[in-house]
């Protein structure tokens, strides 16, 4: 199903940019783009949205304002927020309020494409949760990815992302030596990359069989969405 989203920011090229990278995004559809708190009110009574894509310094008021009315009026839309804004009591209350994520500015296409593939991988969830691990797992679809100094020594950002990418895209799962071959670089490294997914909850390995020799280990990414 697709997810419905509607940007709201207040400078018109950044507002144009925000959609255009949203209608990049497999799954999503921009159903609306408004310039201020008003305006956003005025498209949510008239259109069907699933995410608020939300500048929080608009020329009416906060956007945390409006998420605080939209909830007080029923409105269940998710929202993430996407500001320049660093003060963690803005952050804490954005969360009590429901916002799912936040990317700061300025951003790359890449960037948003992670928060809003991860937000389709936690909206997919459904059904009930057989165990911890599980209600984990679908409250780590959440997290921001781990990239630039906080990474493991010697793992890139860019290396990561192409390494989830491929991954994500493969159906039945890929050993070391196919993931090293799509994304050009060695065995040893890609198998760096997969354990490093592996061990933070975003895929799982298994022994692959039916091979003359040593199994190799096939890697899978954890999600129903790819």
């Amino acid at each position: 199903m697709t997810i419905r989203v509607l940007v709201v920011e207040d400078d018109p090229v950044a507002a144009d940019a925000h959609a255009l990278y949203v209608g990049r995004v497999d799954g999503f559809a921009v159903v609306g783009v408004a310039h201020s708190r008003a305006q956003a009110v005025r498209a949510l009574e008239r259109t069907e949205v699933d995410l608020l894509l939300l500048d929080l310094y608009l020329p009416d008021g906060h956007g945390l304002q409006l998420v605080r009315s939209l909830r007080a009026a029923g409105h269940s839309a998710d929202v993430i927020a996407v500001t320049s804004a660093r003060d963690l009591a803005i952050v804490r209350e954005g969360v009590s309020l429901g916002v799912v994520q936040y990317v700061l500015k300025p951003f790359t296409f890449a960037t948003l494409r992670d928060r809003l593939d991860r937000y389709a991988e936690f909206r997919a969830a459904a059904g009930e949760a057989s165990g911890q691990d599980e209600v984990d797992r679908a409250l780590a679809a959440l997290r921001a990815p781990r990239t630039g100094t906080t990474l493991p020594k010697g793992l890139s950002g860019p290396t990561l992302e192409a390494v989830t990418r491929t991954l994500r895209e493969s159906l039945e799962g890929l050993t070391a030596t196919e993931a090293a071959a799509a994304v050009g670089i060695s065995r040893i490294t890609a198998r760096r990359y997969l354990e490093h997914l592996v061990t933070a909850g975003r895929a799982d390995r298994a022994p692959q069989y039916g091979q003359v020799g040593r199994p190799e280990l096939q890697y899978r990414w954890l999600s129903s969405r790819r």
